[in-house]
């Protein structure tokens, strides 16, 4: 189980202040091995540290993780990866949460982030030769006491061996071995000697989960600490006009009404007379800024703003011209509208301002904003901000928003008092930053062969960049693309996977006030939709089999082709199935990994869609921990599958409407699949996990639903509704 620490607790206590301490130094050529073995206080000054790990006189190595867990396995992967090139013995490693600093930025993101399925893949290669280095220097520091050649030494679970019979522990070597410089180049094992890395691990969270041990955001406690809810505006732009301080503050307990950027906060002694104080406010709010704003203008204004005309995001070759010369031309629109991030833990931080500094504690994707953030409202200077972070009830992007944060901020300097903002699971769904929805407009061509040979796609979407507080550069939001263009050079990795020669994408940017952020997988779900679905349409229009059409169009994508290929041969694709039931078959690779599903489906009595199994290929390069790999692609699956049969977020009034599990609906256990993972091993580089199985799922399903019916089914959810709507046609 990780446990918070401060960095300089790390260093000079769960390093003993003495052992081998290797830290990974960012240099204007990227990350460099460094020794920071008794470093001064100033020349650590001088180092963005960005990993650590150190061997203890007691012989122990205790690892410092800088991604949170938020169920992910990553406290328990990454420090599989030190501890295996290490040789380290399990029983003897310690794992603790990074604190927030610039020490632990993420290589790819730059930034303190647990975002992106980014934390394995960017701290793979680092961290590999970090523990190398340290078995090499182990191994060395042993060679010289004994006087023989390192080559004569051998490093096994946290012993260095020699041939003659001698044996030191790490622990006893320590000392000698932090006075060595640090190999530039240690050599790294190869996978027939990897003792934990590719093997099934228990994860070190589950325990403490499992006997309610496990601190969550809502489990902090502190001497004297207060408690908050807020009053938010039921409709997007609206303001409060007027409320009644003066009640609120005779609900006994209530100690403070603060106005804040988000609403009106109520302080009190706990979470019950807080939400009493609340009730008495009576807020008068002012008219929002849509006030009929609902699923169908959403829906309208993207399409709308499709039809207007967008900015161009790529053109690759000729595509109207390709169109043109097309034997067959096939068009078709699809939507996806909002989904909530609903996570098992609704939103929820603590803060402490204090004269000289500020603590923070909780639940949090996002250490290096939520510092930068809080130093602006505290005028602390950064290094003064102290971020705590608990285990995360879930995260999914949600949490890597900063305004639960900041409200617990606002609160606690106000009143003097460490302070615990707390959202209801109506707060959480009716304030959340949802996923964007996405109105796609695509037109592709088939020359005389049924060859795919041009493609024009037109996406309809909301700005999430907007919501990051990032720049949009002449109409093109890069989240609103992930999945359909990304520059080459793109920590994001999400690619468009065909080798279409005519390709182009414009974006239309909506103006509507509703807030979205990335959700598990961004933006790479609404637009997998998109194109999986209308890769089913072009197959069947030029008569072939949508396995074999898609392997033709990702020629020269030999890993895109070998998840399609493993996933159709897994599923038995074109088996007699039982009547009633019918597969469909999508792919989408994001974030380096590749990712191929095929779902069976069939049709209740009541017209609902019920997904019997759904076998999902992998490649995602080396595999860490196939444990965690396999649950990642379950959970991921079965959240796909609520998506695809039941969730959409309700507007009314220029607000949400829906508020709690009775309008806000997602699946039960007896719905979720039969799931097959099947993973497919390779030395290519390495992807990320937690997220490539959201996107295939949809389109999947949806060609599952034709292949069934005849019909297609072009708007999510695949509920009854829009079920009964495609049968109409």
């Amino acid at each position: 189980m990780a446990r918070d620490i401060s960095r300089r607790t790390f260093l000079k206590g769960a390093t003993g202040a003495l052992g081998l301490t290797i830290a990974a130094a960012a240099t204007p050529l990227g990350l460099s091995l460094v020794n920071a073995s008794g470093m001064s206080k100033e020349a650590m000054k001088g180092l963005k540290i960005s990993a650590f790990y150190t061997v203890t006189p007691d012989n122990l190595v205790n690892i410092l993780v800088p991604s949170s867990e938020m169920g992910q396995g990553i406290h328990t992967t990454l420090p599989m990866i030190i501890a295996d090139e290490l040789e380290a013995d399990w029983a003897k490693v310690k794992i603790y949460q990074a604190p927030a600093a610039k020490d632990f930025m993420n290589p790819l993101l730059h930034s303190q982030l647990s975002v992106a399925s980014a934390s394995t893949r960017g701290w793979y290669d680092i961290m590999r030769k970090a523990g190398a280095a340290g078995r090499m220097m182990l191994t060395q520091a042993a060679a010289k006491k004994w006087k023989v050649k390192a080559s004569e030494c051998v490093a096994e679970m946290s012993v260095v061996k020699h041939k003659s019979g001698k044996r030191a522990t790490y622990g006893q070597l320590a000392l000698a071995a932090a006075k060595l410089p640090v190999p530039e180049k240690p050599p790294l094992k190869k996978e027939a000697q990897f003792r934990y890395m590719g093997k099934q691990m228990d994860r070190v969270d589950i325990p403490a989960k499992v006997n309610g041990t496990s601190v969550f955001g809502y489990d902090i406690q502190l001497p004297g600490m207060l408690c908050a809810v807020s009053a938010r505006p039921p409709a997007y732009g609206a303001k409060p006009e007027k409320f009644d301080e003066k009640a609120a503050k005779a609900v006994k307990g209530v100690i403070a009404v603060i106005p804040t950027p988000f609403g009106v906060a109520v302080v009190a002694k706990d979470f019950m007379t807080a939400s009493k104080g609340r009730d008495a406010l009576a807020v008068k709010w002012s008219a929002g800024a849509v006030p009929k704003l609902d699923n169908a203008l959403i829906e309208k204004t993207l399409f709308d703003d499709v039809a207007k005309g967008g900015a161009n995001a790529l053109t690759r070759g000729d595509p109207a011209g390709a169109l043109k010369k097309a034997a067959k031309v096939v068009e078709a629109k699809y939507y996806v509208p909002c989904i909530a991030h609903t996570t098992m833990e609704p939103m929820n931080f603590t803060a402490h301002v204090q004269k000289d500094r500020c603590d923070l504690y909780g639940p949090t994707q996002a250490q290096t904003i939520s510092q930068m953030l809080t130093a602006k409202v505290t005028k602390l200077p950064p290094e003064k901000i102290f971020v705590h972070t608990s285990m995360l009830g879930c995260g999914l992007g949600r949490r890597g928003r900063p305004e639960f944060v900041i409200e617990a901020v606002i609160c606690s300097k106000a009143t003097g008092k460490p302070v615990k903002m707390c959202y209801t699971r109506e707060d959480d769904i009716k304030h959340d930053f949802f996923r964007a929805p996405a109105a796609h407009v695509i037109k592709a061509g088939l020359d005389k062969n049924g060859n795919l040979i041009g493609w024009q796609h037109k996406l309809g979407c909301l700005s999430i960049s907007k919501y990051l507080g990032r720049q949009v550069k002449d109409g093109v939001d890069s989240y609103c693309l992930w999945g359909l263009v990304d520059p080459p050079q793109s920590p994001m990795k999400s690619q468009w996977a065909y080798t279409t020669p005519n390709f182009s994408v414009d974006l239309s940017l909506s103006k509507l006030p509703v807030p979205v952020t990335p959700w598990r997988s961004v933006q790479n779900a609404p637009n997998a939709f998109g194109t999986e679905c209308f890769m089913d349409e072009l197959a069947h229009a030029a008569g072939k089999d949508p396995v074999q059409f898609r392997l033709a169009a990702l020629e020269g994508n030999p890993r895109a082709q070998r998840v399609v290929k493993t996933v159709a041969e897994k599923a038995k694709w074109g088996s007699p199935l039982p009547k009633g039931h019918a597969r469909g078959i999508a792919q989408h690779p994001c974030f380096g990994s590749y990712i191929a599903q095929v779902a069976e489906v069939s049709l209740t009595a009541k017209g609902s869609l019920k997904i019997h199994r759904v076998d999902v290929a992998v490649d995602c390069g080396p595999i860490v921990n196939p444990n965690a790999l396999v649950a990642q692609i379950e959970g991921a699956v079965t959240m796909a599958s609520s998506t695809v049969l039941k969730e959409e977020v309700m507007f009314k009034g220029g607000g949400v409407a829906s508020s709690n599990w009775d309008d806000y609906r997602v699946i039960r256990m007896s719905e979720v699949p039969d799931i097959h993972v099947h993973l497919i091993k390779n030395n290519d580089p390495i992807g990320g996990i937690g997220e490539p199985g959201i996107p295939p799922l949809a389109p999947a399903v949806a060609n599952a639903f034709f292949s069934l019916t005849g019909k297609r089914v072009r708007r999510m959810p695949l509920n009854p509704t829009n079920i009964a709507a495609a049968m109409k046609g």
